[in-house]
């Protein structure tokens, strides 16, 4: 009989044969087969596949007793690396520059710095381009969902891990470099942030990519993937409706606050509202719903607004107060609040649908047009609504009123990204 020696090998014949005996080094099997058996397959499990084996023995030619040995199994093909989209990197990269450009800069370039309330400047371009990013990921990074459950509860882990990290950051943990103090004083820890606000976005977004999503067939057109995606645009119009009702529909009564003095000591300070729909910084109703809700004292500390005209003296640079400056102008406020926070996932859906465009057209020229017809028309929709909107509807990062949104998030960031496509 002839032999066969295989770290992995099953006989055909085996279990009519006797089956294997132990062989004598890294607990291998040796499968003795007799001749009638020697011409049958020979599975090789490690390799994946069946080596047949002529009657009679070996490759060389030898005599009737030589045995043909198992071929050395094939090198596993390298795995295919993971492919990017380039065009994405660079935009996120861009926007990653920008930022540090802004806080490094910003300080002393007015041009470059937020605006202290109205108004938009280049480091206002930094917050809706990451949500637009994290929306055109999703898009990517949900293609195929096998198991529902499974991405639900992975995308909850991210957004915790995501809002943790946001928390150490920006909560109050890290003190001064000539600071002699240590820790966090966690009856005054910031709340939120701006990888809060991602974490929040991200998360809602997710969940509606997961669950939300339409049939993949027959997707030729436009108004194909409006109609797979229906229910996604529903969410984020439904946001925006409720937002703008809350905005200017909800009452903000007087209130008050106080901040410590040098000496040790705390003065208070009444601002009066009583009014609806205000969107100045002193009585809007994303300041009250985070003082209700967070409370003031874990806001932001060093509101934006103090720069303003009516408030510092070097605006828009920080600066002396004005001697008959608004009381609100040391007021704490969150540009990173709930309320506003809610409108930040209308920006990451934004990012999703643009994504779609990428997963389901390929041809270039046309993902190009797909997304520069809605840039274009939310861009004209925007300036229409803060000119004839007068004071009543102004561009404010801020809010991330909707015409914000619409033109930082379906405007300049899609040409933006677009622009890298094509280029």
């Amino acid at each position: 009989m002839g032999d066969v020696v295989g770290n992995a090998g099953v006989s055909a014949a085996e279990g009519r044969r006797g089956g294997p005996k132990e062989a004598a080094a890294m607990g291998g099997y040796e499968l003795v087969q007799s001749d009638d058996a020697a011409g049958h397959v020979t599975v090789d499990l490690e390799a994946g596949r069946g080596c047949v084996f002529p009657k009679g023995g070996g490759s060389g030619g030898g005599g009737g007793g030589g045995g043909g040995s198992l071929p050395p199994p094939a090198p596993p093909s390298p795995a295919t690396p993971r492919q990017r989209l380039v065009s994405l990197d660079v935009f996120r990269g861009i926007t990653v520059l920008l930022m540090i450009i802004v806080d490094d800069a910003g300080a002393f370039l007015p041009a470059i710095n937020h605006s202290p309330w109205d108004g938009v400047t280049i480091a206002d371009l930094v917050m809706p381009f990451f949500l637009f990013i994290v929306g055109v990921a999703l898009a990517l990074a949900y293609k195929r969902v096998p198991d529902k459950w499974e991405a639900t509860r992975k995308a909850i882990l991210r957004a915790l891990k995501l809002f943790c990290v946001g928390l150490v950051l920006q909560g109050g943990f890290f003190h001064g470099v000539h600071s002699l103090t240590f820790g966090v004083d966690i009856t005054r820890i910031r709340l939120m942030g701006i990888l809060q606000r991602i974490a929040i976005a991200y998360l809602v977004t997710a969940l509606c990519e997961i669950w939300l999503q339409g049939d993949d067939d027959d997707i030729d057109s436009g108004m194909d993937l409006l109609k797979r995606n229906r229910y996604q645009l529903f969410i984020g119009l439904v946001i925006s409706i409720a937002y703008m009702t809350f905005l200017y529909g909800t009452y903000v009564p007087d209130w008050e606050y106080q901040i410590s003095v040098p000496g040790s000591m705390e003065k208070s300070f009444f601002v009066k509202c009583g009014v609806r729909g205000d969107t100045g910084p002193g009585c809007n109703a994303v300041g009250m719903i985070d003082r209700k809700i967070l409370g003031i004292q874990h806001l932001y500390g060093r509101p934006v607004y103090a720069r303003s005209k009516r408030c510092s003296i070097n605006s828009p640079q920080n600066g002396p107060l004005h001697p008959d400056a608004p009381s609100w102008c040391q007021a704490p406020f969150d540009p990173e609040g709930l309320l506003s926070s809610v409108m930040a996932i209308v920006t990451c859906l934004i990012g999703l649908q643009y994504g779609h465009i990428i997963v389901h057209f390929q041809k270039h020229n046309e993902r190009i047009m797909k997304w520069l017809v809605p840039s274009f028309s939310m861009l004209i929709l925007a300036f229409s609504m803060d000119f004839f909107g007068k004071d009543l509807i102004n561009i404010n990062i801020s809010f991330l009123i909707t015409n914000y949104i619409n033109c930082y998030g379906w405007g300049l960031g899609n040409l933006s990204f677009a622009g890298d496509n094509y280029g």
